[in-house]
This record gives structure tokens, C-alpha cells and sequence, in this order.
């Protein structure tokens, strides 16, 4: 009997950050203490103004299809977004809004995507980058920004990985697992690259625009470098800054030949996103902001709680990041080290479940992310759960031999 799998999907990888999020959902739900920190999602609540905006929408009976790349009020508070926060000039034509940022960045690769053609990957990556590429067709192909370099693709990395086959630059600022956000001299580093070469696409995925600290100034590639506007594609989504995960509305602006072909393939696929999650995303664009500066100081303070005290872990040594909720802490000084149960060390893999194991923590092992050997804590709980989270750490780092 054949296969039942397509070809296309034996290329892909599942999730490993939604498998570690079940993995520790099943042992809670089995009785042990286990602490989550792989899931990427805010532990706040929906605004509650963004909450009453799609009751309203229900009683008012905005039950029905949309247009499939978002509907025309939701596409206009998007474009006011953009020329407010990021001074970029998007059309509503020039606007896609899809079920969650994923499907945005799915769709940008299906519409666009021949056998051969190259997605650079800076690593660390999200997970779900260069999977995306090959189920779209594509090659994904992977570029590290070391730690040295603060995890931050430089520009003549760039200029080596680039072929003739590269179609498409994926930047995520800050990143999803590092933190890592790039200042305007390092996009603009990167825009001298790419002038270059007028065949490669930006895809600019921007999810934690709202989450950077300090006095960090966030900007993005098309608001840096105005000639590549019209080869970029700069997504965002209100699935972080306003704790909407579960909402899934992700949206883009981009060139409207793209976008165009965008809304084909959401055409055919998902069709539109909700029509009551448009609506709360509308509130959530539109309605008051002031709320994001208390939660931001908050995160602040998680992430200096959790760099403070994994620095002070045996073997363990991590970085302060720019922005999002994530931590990359190295276990370089943790490799070939030996668990009381006799289990060598030997990768981050190994490191990640065994601390589960010992500890009943759950991280994601860095080579997930495509670099090891490191792990990924998302800190987006509260700091009495971050704290015994780290003490476990340290204990259970404490007692490798």
C-alpha cells in the first residue's frame, strides 16, 4: 500500500513548540507539577473593550462571510496602523488580513514559490519559518546571527547566502525565540545588501513590534529603507500586543500585485477570517493604547528576573534581549555533563527533557530553533511561577556531574 503522506509533507517537521505546550498540558492534566514556559502566547487577558466589541458584533448580527482577505473596516484601521505607528503608506487594496500570522506568511510563500527558489532563514528562527517554505514548494535556506553578533543576522552574512535562486529574506524583529531586535543602522546594513539584488523579497514579520525595552527604537525595514517598499512585505498581527492568540487574526501590508496573489490563494483556502474577530480587531486597532505600556514594564521586569537568575546558573550562560518574551540561554557549560539517573548531556534535545523529567519544566530545545546548544524560555507568566521555574533550573543544573 502507498503512502498516505504527500511528498510535500515528509519534508515538514510538526510544531516543537506546540508539542512541548500538549507534552506539559498532558503530564499537568496527569497529576505532576509541571511548569509550561514553551508556549508563546501572553498570560493577560483580551482588553475587555476588544472582548465588548465582538459582543456587539454578535448582537448586531456580523455573522456572515467577508470578503476572503478581510473586510473593508478592518483593512482601514490596519492601513491608519501602519501610517501611524510605522509611517507606511498601505492602501486598503494593499491590505491581506488572514486567521492569524501563520496563514499570512503561508500564503505570501504559496502565491509566490517555484521548485528551487530559496527563502533565506535567520537562525535562531521561529519554528514554522522553514517549514512553511517547503510545504510551499520552496528551499529554505539557513544563516546563523551567532550570539556575538546579539543573534542578529550581519550584512555580509547575508550578501554570502544570497544566490540567484534566493527569492524571498525572512527578518523577524524582535524574534521569536531570541528577543533580538535590530536597530535602524542594522536594518539599514541589511537595505545596502539587498539593493544589490532586485530579485529578493522581504517578508518583515513584526508580531512584537510592541514589546521592546528600555529605550529601544523600534523600526521596520520599509520605514528604514523607503526603495524596498515595494519588495516588502511587513506582517504583524494582534495576537501579542493585545493578547488576542486564540482570535487568530494575523494581517499584511505589501506591493498589491502581491497581495493580490495573497488573496487568491486565501480564496481558496481558508476563505475569510471571523468575521467577530475582525470586528475585535478593528477595536483593537482603533480604541485605546495606553494599556500596552503597563503590560510592556511588566514583561520588562519578567525578563530581567529570568536573565538575572539563569546567569546565575551553573553552566548556564544568557543574554538580555531587546523585546518579545523569550529568553536563549546558552548550555554550552551543561554539554557532556551526566544526570544523576546516569543520562549524559549531549544536546539540548537531551538537556529539555530531561529537566521535564527531574524538575517538571518544560522548555524548548534550541535546536528547534536551528541553533544549539541552547533553549528557549518564554517568559509570559508571572513572576512567582518564573522564579520556581529558574530555581528548578538551577537545581537541576546544580546536580549534573
Amino acid at each position: 500500500m502507498s503512502s498516505l503522506q504527500s511528498a510535500a509533507l515528509a519534508r515538514v517537521k510538526p510544531s516543537a513548540t506546540l508539542a512541548v505546550t500538549a507534552q506539559a498540558r498532558q503530564l499537568k492534566a496527569e497529576g505532576r507539577d509541571v511548569i509550561g514556559l514553551g508556549a508563546g502566547e501572553p498570560d493577560f487577558d483580551t482588553p475587555d473593550n476588544v472582548k465588548q466589541a465582538a459582543i456587539d458584533a454578535i448582537s448586531r448580527g456580523e455573522t456572515k462571510y467577508t470578503d476572503a482577505d478581510g473586510m473593508p473596516q478592518l483593512q482601514a484601521a490596519i492601513s491608519a496602523k501602519f501610517k501611524r505607528e510605522n509611517g507606511l503608506d498601505y492602501s486598503t487594496a494593499q491590505i491581506h488580513v488572514a486567521p492569524g500570522g501563520k496563514p499570512v506568511i503561508f500564503n505570501a510563500f504559496v502565491a509566490t514559490l517555484n521548485p528551487g527558489d530559496e527563502v533565506i532563514v535567520p537562525a535562531p528562527y521561529w519554528v514554522s519559518y522553514p517549514d512553511m517554505v517547503l510545504l510551499a514548494g520552496g528551499e529554505p535556506v539557513t544563516v546563523v546571527g551567532e550570539e556575538k553578533d546579539g543573534f542578529k543576522l550581519r550584512p555580509e552574512v547575508l550578501e554570502a547566502a544570497i544566490t540567484p535562486k534566493t527569492k524571498w529574506l525572512i527578518l523577524n524583529s524582535p524574534s521569536n525565540p531570541t528577543g533580538a531586535a535590530y536597530t535602524r543602522a542594522e536594518l539599514e546594513g541589511l537595505a545596502d545588501v539587498l539593493r544589490r539584488h532586485p530579485q529578493v523579497w522581504v517578508l518583515t514579520d513584526d508580531m512584537y513590534e510592541h514589546l521592546v525595552y528600555g529605550d529601544f527604537e523600534y523600526t521596520t525595514i520599509a520605514q528604514v529603507a523607503p526603495d524596498l517598499y515595494e519588495r516588502t512585505l511587513t506582517v504583524n498581527g494582534v495576537s501579542k500586543a493585545y493578547a488576542m492568540t486564540g482570535w487568530r487574526i494575523g494581517y499584511a501590508g505589501g506591493p498589491k500585485p502581491l497581495i493580490d496573489l495573497m488573496r487568491k490563494v486565501a480564496s481558496q483556502t481558508t476563505s475569510n477570517p471571523a468575521s467577530i474577530s475582525q470586528w475585535a480587531a478593528v477595536e483593537a486597532l482603533n480604541g485605546p493604547q495606553d494599556f500596552m505600556a503597563e503590560r510592556r514594564a511588566a514583561f520588562e521586569k519578567r525578563r530581567d528576573l529570568v536573565v538575572s537568575m539563569l546567569n546565575q546558573t551553573a553552566g548556564v550562560t544568557c543574554a538580555t534581549p531587546e523585546g518579545a518574551f523569550y529568553v536563549y540561554p546558552s548550555i554550552a557549560g551543561l554539554i557532556g555533563k551526566t544526570t544523576e539517573t546516569g543520562v549524559v548531556i549531549d544536546s539540548d534535545g537531551t538537556f529539555a527533557a530531561e529537566l521535564l523529567n527531574a524538575e517538571g519544566v518544560a522548555v524548548v530545545q534550541g535546536e528547534a530553533f536551528g541553533l544549539s546548544p541552547y533553549f528557549r524560555i518564554s517568559y509570559a507568566t508571572s513572576e512567582d511561577v518564573l522564579e520556581e521555574a529558574c530555581t528548578r533550573i538551577q537545581r537541576f543544573a546544580a546536580s549534573l556531574r
